[in-house]
């Protein structure tokens, strides 16, 4: 159960940390994730069926999250289309991209292929150590490794320009700054994460499906927003941190619901709504100063 939870997690938190830099750094509201997440699990297949390398793949598939992001970009300054549609658009384009990819296949199973985790499996068992726990310690190292160079870009100039971005285009603009470039950038890497973690995805559950994208950003949010309920700071080290934190913890929740749900009549049927609750009330919290209230309420009335 754990193993199982850590892995969804980190790997779906790659794409939460996509939905952080296009909702929170850029202030971008950007759908095309929903498309670009089954694009790098479409494009990880068809390299894969082809005799491509998989750490090739995987490259691969983060590049074409990048074009997607682009596209976007393109449709957003080019044709002056607001960001929600434009997104949109793109993630409805990409369905049909997809079956091309695939062969006009909705779905494609690799699991007698030889992938990164299969290979790690395989060697935890020679060595007589679990193989989940070994994907674990891999995505952990994997993951690690990219927020850390992730927290280095946003000490750049450049990366501390994409956040005042977000904040103050007035600002960044009345500097020179080409805007469309730095928000067109942001979007790309925003998009190319998005795919990297559809395509660990697709490898770790052994198949591609071009319907895997849908909720991904609604449940994305969800990630984001119960990381910043847990965790407070203005540090980027730490609101990456948070990202992954949040992510993790939105799939146990996921988790205990799949598995103890139907004690209150909950089906798999109900994880939309789960989500979605989940956000109202993140919302609400954040809003509110829960901590306060309760000091409030709480506090012992003095003697006279």
């Amino acid at each position: 159960m754990i193993p199982s939870i850590l892995t969804e997690g980190l790997i779906y938190g790659i794409m939460v940390l996509g939905v952080f830099m296009t909702f929170r750094v850029l202030n971008f509201c950007d759908m095309t994730v929903d498309g670009s997440f089954p694009l790098g699990a479409c494009v990880l297949a068809a390299c894969l069926t082809h005799g491509i390398a998989p750490a090739i793949a995987l490259l691969l598939a983060f590049v074409a999250g990048c074009i997607a992001g682009l596209c976007t970009t393109l449709i957003y300054t080019k044709l002056r289309i607001p960001d929600l549609l434009a997104g949109i658009l793109m993630m409805t384009m990409i369905y049909s991209v997809d079956l091309r990819i695939m062969s006009n296949q909705a779905n494609v199973s690799f699991l007698r292929i030889p992938t990164i985790f299969s290979n790690i499996t395989a060697w935890a068992k020679s060595a007589g150590l679990p193989g989940d726990w070994a994907i674990v310690c891999f995505l952990v190292l994997f993951v690690g490794v990219l927020t850390f160079l992730l927290n280095l870009f946003f000490t750049t100039d450049f990366g501390l320009t994409m956040g005042a971005l977000g904040a103050n285009p007035q600002m960044v603009t009345s500097q020179g700054v080409d805007v469309r470039f730095v928000r067109g950038v942001g979007i790309c890497f925003g998009d190319g994460l998005a795919a990297l973690s559809g395509s660990l995805f697709a490898m770790y559950s052994g198949f591609a499906d071009v319907g895997s994208g849908t909720g991904v950003v609604v449940s994305g949010l969800a990630s984001l927003m119960l990381g910043e309920f847990i965790l407070k700071s203005n540090k980027i080290a730490l609101q990456t941190l948070r990202v992954l934190l949040g992510s993790i913890l939105y799939r146990a929740l996921m988790f205990i619901a799949r598995r103890y749900g139907y004690t209150i009549g909950m089906n798999s049927n109900d994880l939309k709504l789960i989500t979605g609750l989940l956000i109202i009330i993140c919302l609400i919290v954040s809003q509110t100063d829960v901590v306060g209230w309760f000091k409030e309420h709480l506090k012992r009335p003095e003697k006279a």
